[in-house]
């Protein structure tokens, strides 16, 4: 077994620089009603090779294929079935922003009982509720499964997940929101990343475009558009007009670890005061080699299992006590770190002391 101690001064960080370019208004912000609505549905799944529910572990499948061989006009009350070519799904979907009757949408298919795949499977109608309990879609058609499992008396294989499929264009709009958009008097734009920055950058970009003043920055993430004001006629001509727009957002310095994969992410921005440096790697290695020792030949005695150990100790050379200017920029870093050859997993570290240290000027997020 191996022990790995990792004594961790302070060090500096890694990144590239790079400036902000100009974005288009639509890739920054959300506007206000232009969105769309989650819908979800029960259904049940057919014509399965034999990788369905099984009926005693999944009773949820045996209630809803009764109730909707009831309604097809086939009685089974009291009857006991155990078919093994049905699964129990739960379908899901996006209604998009303006969609109208008799349009249609995706649909995802997932498996909620114990069934092994839904591959080659048909989903039976199955109406989609809203938030609001009112029923927006139906969704009906044969499922493409994105894996395949083969299995036999001692192994088994699966590639992907075969539990969970989609249906393109498998649901149908049978109702519409009650939502007029064209009698919006005023909309609000949503910044996706609010800053105080940025959204006066919106403002001024939407006030420049129209030479008048028809934008208000409200807060941080809001920006008010009058849409009187701009003189067109309706809010979607307002909104085809300026959401092509380029802005250049304000980027937050920031730095983001993932400790699963050790990747750190660094925006430009992100400074270091003057701060001392000092990092080195200890490591402890212990091999376990038992020996058995056994009785001569006809002898009485039993086998003995003797433990046997060797340790040994590994100082790895590391970063000596060095000291770093204040305000140091990152692309000064990097070459530095990566002469030094210290690991991303251990810069991980290193920066969470960096912060602690209060040296690390930047939001630091850890995932």
């Amino acid at each position: 077994m191996v022990f790995r101690i990792f004594l961790i001064g302070l060090i500096l960080m890694s990144s590239f620089t790079a400036s902000a370019s100009p974005v288009r208004l639509k890739d920054l912000v959300e506007f206000d009603g232009v969105r769309g609505n989650d819908l979800v549905g029960y259904g049940l799944v057919v014509g399965l090779n034999g990788t369905g529910d099984g009926i005693r572990n999944a009773p949820f499948t045996e209630e809803i294929l009764s109730s909707i061989l009831e309604r097809l006009g086939v009685n089974v009350s009291g009857e006991q079935f155990r078919p093994k070519n049905v699964a129990a799904v739960l379908v899901t979907a996006e209604l998009p922003p303006f969609s109208r009757a008799g349009s249609q949408i995706d649909v995802t298919v997932s498996a909620i009982g114990d069934a092994k795949s839904l591959l080659g499977g048909t989903l039976i109608m199955t109406p989609m509720n809203a938030a609001d309990g009112e029923i927006y879609a139906v969704a009906q058609g044969t499922i493409i499964a994105g894996g395949a499992s083969a299995e036999g008396e001692g192994a088994e294989v699966t590639r992907g997940v075969p539990t969970s499929g989609v249906i393109p264009a498998g649901a149908r709009v049978e109702r519409e929101v009650d939502f007029v958009f064209s009698e919006m008097q005023t909309v609000r734009l949503a910044l996706r990343a609010p800053d105080f920055t940025t959204a006066s950058r919106i403002e001024a970009a939407i006030n420049r475009f129209f030479s008048r003043d028809v934008a208000l920055m409200l807060d941080s993430g809001t920006v008010e558009l009058d849409i009187e004001r701009t003189r067109l006629a309706s809010p979607a001509r307002v909104i085809g007009r300026i959401e092509n727009l380029l802005v250049e957002p304000e980027l937050r310095a920031r730095v983001v670890v993932d400790q699963r994969s050790g990747t750190i992410v660094m925006g430009e921005n992100v400074r270091v005061s003057r701060v001392a440096v000092s990092q080195g790697n200890l490591t402890i290695r212990i091999e376990e080699t038992p020996l058995a020792v056994q009785p001569n030949p006809f002898a009485d005695g039993e086998t003995v299992v003797v433990p046997r150990a060797e340790a040994a100790l590994e100082q790895e050379p590391g970063i000596g006590l060095a000291e770093v200017p204040g305000g140091t920029d990152l692309s000064e870093v990097v070459a530095g770190l990566n002469a030094l050859g210290v690991a991303p997993r251990d810069m991980i570290d290193i920066l969470k002391s960096i912060k602690a240290a209060g040296a690390l000027h930047a939001e630091f997020v850890v995932r």
